[in-house]
């Protein structure tokens, strides 16, 4: 594993079939892009003012990616693959938004860092 890194993931890239389904919704569909990707996850802080309000937060969680040759976009999913005993292991993730390094494309020391909230599917199996 390279240093830092505490999961694996595999990222996936959402897209939207270009035929609806039986009563006239989006299908959405997705391709695997690239597996066993090393990432550190770390879980964001909520915003205590929001909390302490009692209002809704949306959660939302940190990966950093290696290495920063890969393309990633937003709305892409990310899943927990390794370790099995990890708390969110095969819980799937959108990213919200992407950041790259300033380091060179070709350097080692290249990342990606990823922001993203929990994805549900709310009728998974049909």
């Amino acid at each position: 594993m390279i240093a830092g890194s505490n999961c694996r993931i595999n990222i996936w890239h959402i897209d939207y079939d270009p035929n609806d389904d039986i009563v006239g919704g989006a299908v959405t569909t997705g391709s695997l892009v690239y597996q066993n990707v090393y990432a550190r996850f770390q879980s964001d802080r909520e915003d205590m003012i929001f909390l302490q309000q009692g209002l809704e937060t949306t959660r939302t969680f940190t990966f950093t990616v290696f290495p920063s040759s890969m393309n990633i976009y937003e709305r892409d999913e990310l899943e927990v693959i390794q370790p099995t005993d990890h708390k969110y292991y095969g819980d799937r993730f959108r990213v919200i938004s992407v950041r790259y390094s300033d380091f060179n494309i070709r350097d080692p020391r290249n990342y990606i860092i990823l922001h993203a909230t929990r994805s549900v599917e709310a009728h998974e199996r049909q």
